[in-house]
């Protein structure tokens, strides 16, 4: 029986569960790398596409790290080399590829500010990691300037050229402001308090479900407006609050989805 009793032992599920975030993790560094793959190719759309699904699985695994309570040092640290590369490298790529390179010096440069702030930005979490008030985001979350950085080019293809130079310059300045946003002390909201196990109003539950609808009917639309709107919803909160003569509370570090428990 003592033998048999031996054979018995419970499987290590933890173990198995701890490395879920980090599978995630992994697999949104893929999407990022596949997305540069895609731009060397020309293939905007995909290397678009590979993008958004490289910020689904970030925000998957910061998820799963915290309903299974495995965060940890090693997949916060994991988690911002992956973003690096897949909001950071993988966007300026992309923009170079896309016409960017075109322009000459200026053009590929500049587009080196999306990497350079993002991994500020990055950094900036991992050396304040103890957050004040986890509802908001110091400077623009890289993730979501990623979005807003490639999620244009569903409707700008083939930039070489039939687009004008004068749009490629205007998308240098609009990187330009991305990647100042990024290391800027501006307040964004992070949405983290937000549980989906809670009760919501009717209305709330309705709007929900008409974005869900919206996104089937044409995701490139309703992607990039997300993006667009939450991008421009930092400085807009910040001069509202000057205008009104309101005070700012003290801003929170976090960066969204890692796997950390950020």
């Amino acid at each position: 029986m003592n033998g048999l009793s031996g054979l018995r032992r419970p499987v290590p599920l933890k173990k198995g569960v701890a490395l879920l975030p980090s599978l995630f993790t992994v697999a949104n560094m893929l999407a990022g790398y596949y997305a540069i793959v895609a731009a060397t190719h020309r293939d905007f759309d995909l290397a678009v596409t590979m993008v958004v699904i490289a910020g689904v699985l970030d925000t998957l695994d910061g998820r799963i790290a915290r309903m299974t309570n495995t965060t940890s040092e090693f997949g916060k640290e994991l988690d911002s080399l992956s973003d690096f590369l897949s909001f950071g490298v993988a966007p300026a790529l992309i923009l170079y590829h896309w016409g960017l390179g075109e322009i000459g010096r200026w053009g590929w440069l500049l587009a080196f500010l999306l990497p350079v702030a993002g991994a500020l930005r990055l950094a900036r979490f991992n050396v304040q990691s103890k957050s004040q008030d986890k509802r908001f985001f110091v400077g623009l979350p890289i993730p979501a300037a990623a979005a807003a950085a490639v999620l244009p080019l569903y409707y700008l293809q083939d930039g070489q050229d039939s687009l004008p130079l004068w749009l490629k310059r205007a998308t240098v300045a609009y990187v330009v402001i991305l990647a100042c946003l990024m290391v800027s002390r501006i307040r964004y909201h992070s949405f983290k308090g937000l549980d989906v196990r809670e009760r919501r109003p009717p209305v709330i539950v309705f709007v929900l479900a008409a974005l869900f609808v919206l996104v089937l009917v044409n995701h490139r639309a309703v992607l990039l407006g997300m993006a667009e709107i939450y991008a421009a919803s930092g400085p807009l909160g910040w001069g509202w609050d000057r205008l009104s003569g309101r005070k700012a509370a003290p801003p929170s570090a976090g960066e969204g989805g890692a796997d950390g428990g950020s």
